[in-house]
């Protein structure tokens, strides 16, 4: 089974997709737009077809306390939207805290800011991705 990760934000979307096992989540590409998010979703159907996926996995950035604030809700509406579209499950994962682990990465591997800037999304999604994968994997 093939899963899409992603990592959706204000001014990009992070993506990352896994092997044809379900088991090893890769960085794919970063998606920039401009909150439009009708584009943003065509921009997703044409990567499940092309990639062939047969799940999404996208990240729910829930407060630190737990609650469901404005970008959580943004997700929620993202994967409805998404839905309507596309005949394949879209799971919800927790995202908290992925930006910072995928920045700290980047640094601990000398990434320059420049550089930080242009994959920080994707290795988000990668993070998020694999942790749903590795949270299915246990349930086995």
């Amino acid at each position: 089974m093939k899963y899409l990760g992603l990592d959706l934000g204000s001014r990009t979307l992070g993506v990352a997709t896994s092997d044809s096992t379900g088991m090893i989540a890769t960085a794919y590409q970063v998606i920039r737009h401009q909150e439009e998010y009708d584009w943003l979703i065509n921009e997703v159907c044409n990567l499940v077809e092309k990639e062939k996926i047969d799940a999404i996995v996208l990240g729910f950035p829930k407060n630190m306390n737990n609650t469901v604030g404005p970008k959580g809700k943004l997700s929620i509406e993202f994967q409805k939207k998404l839905e309507c579209r596309l005949e394949i499950p879209i799971y919800l994962q927790d995202e908290r805290l992925t930006t910072k682990e995928a920045c700290n990465i980047l640094i601990q591997g000398n990434t320059s800011r420049k550089k930080r800037k242009k994959v920080i999304d994707s290795l988000a999604a990668t993070i998020i991705l694999q942790s749903f994968l590795d949270k299915k994997g246990s349930k086995s």
